[in-house]
């Protein structure tokens, strides 16, 4: 048994290796960068594909030249621990994930200062009570169609994390949706609603529903400049395979390249908030 999960193992680190290695180079801003790879879930549903990700993630650092620290307790969240990353990246975080309101505030600060933040896939379904952090993501999740094939269209391909990736993209995933959208968000790749299959009346109607005023499109990917911080979030990458498919890892690393890549420093004196739900600046 061991023997056999030793050699999954072996054989999961190779393909990762294999994929990374047909990918560019990062530039000299994430080489040399440290990132914090955050997992932690709240009460609910916690995705499969957590470890996954992390292996991709890891394997692209080995590959590009920056650090991977991965962390599975809110313990992390203070100014003196924060103020060693670039950036931090949430994948497949859900619900609460912050033990206390120090922390969030610590989280806060951080982006103030004008720290990094990458978001993945079910991130959206993360502190859902906390105003500020759905409004740093850019929305909170509401639904998703049932896990499928169907396209995801590049808006703004002269976006540098648009690099590589296709205009028109089928793939199989959840295609996310949201509500209480933050204005300042740019759109990078939309959800084509019509290549859903939504024959079943129930999925139909909720779909209906969860397009609120949007009909044709709905966001996926996108990033914005907040309070002093980069954001970047993709709602791709539910299944496992996908942390081994050369087409979604570019994608993830053009993201995290991004951020990487608008990184100053961090400067707390730049930070305003003494508690997690004081107004924006």
């Amino acid at each position: 048994m061991i023997k056999r999960v030793f050699l999954q193992n072996c054989f999961l680190f190779f393909a990762l290796s294999m994929a990374v290695s047909q990918l560019n180079a990062a530039d000299g801003k994430l080489r040399g960068s440290r990132v914090l790879v955050y997992t932690k879930n709240g009460k609910g549903y916690v995705h499969d594909n957590i470890p996954s990700a992390v292996a991709c993630i890891k394997a692209l650092g080995a590959a590009n030249g920056f650090t991977v620290d991965v962390a599975d307790t809110s313990l992390v969240f203070t100014e003196e621990n924060l103020k060693k990353y670039n950036l931090l990246i949430f994948t497949s975080t859900n619900n609460d994930v912050f033990a206390t309101d120090a922390q969030r505030v610590a989280f806060r600060r951080y982006i103030e200062a004008g720290g990094g933040f990458v978001g993945v896939h079910s991130v959206t379904g993360t502190e859902r009570n906390w105003t500020w952090f759905k409004q740093m993501l850019g929305e909170t999740f509401t639904w998703h169609a049932k896990n499928q094939k169907f396209t995801v269209k590049k808006l703004d391909g002269d976006h540098p994390s648009m690099q590589g990736v296709p205009a028109m993209w089928e793939r199989k995933d959840e295609c996310y949706f949201g509500k209480e959208l933050y204005p300042g968000i740019k759109v990078l790749m939309a959800h084509v609603v019509s290549s859903l299959d939504m024959h079943e009346r129930s999925q139909d109607s909720l779909l209906q529903k969860n397009l609120g005023s949007y009909k044709d499109y709905f966001p996926a990917v996108w990033y914005q400049q907040f309070q002093g911080g980069n954001i970047w979030v993709t709602t791709l990458g539910h299944d496992k395979e996908n942390y081994q498919d050369p087409v979604y890892i570019n994608h993830l690393l053009q993201g995290i390249k991004y951020i990487a890549s608008q990184f100053r420093g961090i400067d707390y004196a730049k930070a305003y908030a003494t508690g997690k739900d004081d107004q924006l600046r």
